[in-house]
C-alpha cells in the first residue's frame, strides 16, 4: 500500500514519557495502521528534513472504558519511536519542552 508521508504521520505523541526520550533523541509519532517501518523512517526524512537512525514500533492495545451503565472500549491504535542522527532535532517537539 502507498501512502503519502501526510498521511503516514498522523500527530506527534505529547506525554511525558515522549518528552524524556528527545534527550536521547527519540522522537514518537501516531503512525497510520497500515504503514510499516520504511514507510515510516521515508516519511519523517521527508517532512522534517533529518537522518533516521532507528524505528521502533509499537501497537497500543484497546482499552476497556466504563461511563454509569455504559460499556464500551478506547480503539487501539500504532505508535512508531524514531531515532535521529545525534546533533538534529525536530522543531515540533522543541517549544513544548521548555
Amino acid at each position: 500500500m502507498s501512502l503519502h508521508p501526510n498521511q503516514v504521520l498522523l500527530a506527534p505523541v505529547v506525554t511525558e514519557k515522549s518528552y524524556e526520550l528527545i534527550e536521547s533523541n527519540k522522537y514518537s509519532f501516531r503512525v497510520h495502521p497500515d504503514s510499516h517501518k520504511t514507510q515510516i523512517r521515508q516519511a519523517v526524512e521527508e517532512l522534517f528534513d533529518v537522518h533516521v537512525e532507528s524505528v521502533n514500533i509499537v501497537k497500543v492495545q484497546s482499552k476497556p472504558k466504563q461511563r454509569n451503565f455504559r460499556r464500551g472500549t478506547r480503539p487501539g491504535w500504532k505508535k512508531a519511536i524514531v531515532q535521529i542522527r545525534q546533533g538534529e532535532s525536530i522543531e515540533i517537539f522543541e517549544g513544548a519542552q521548555a
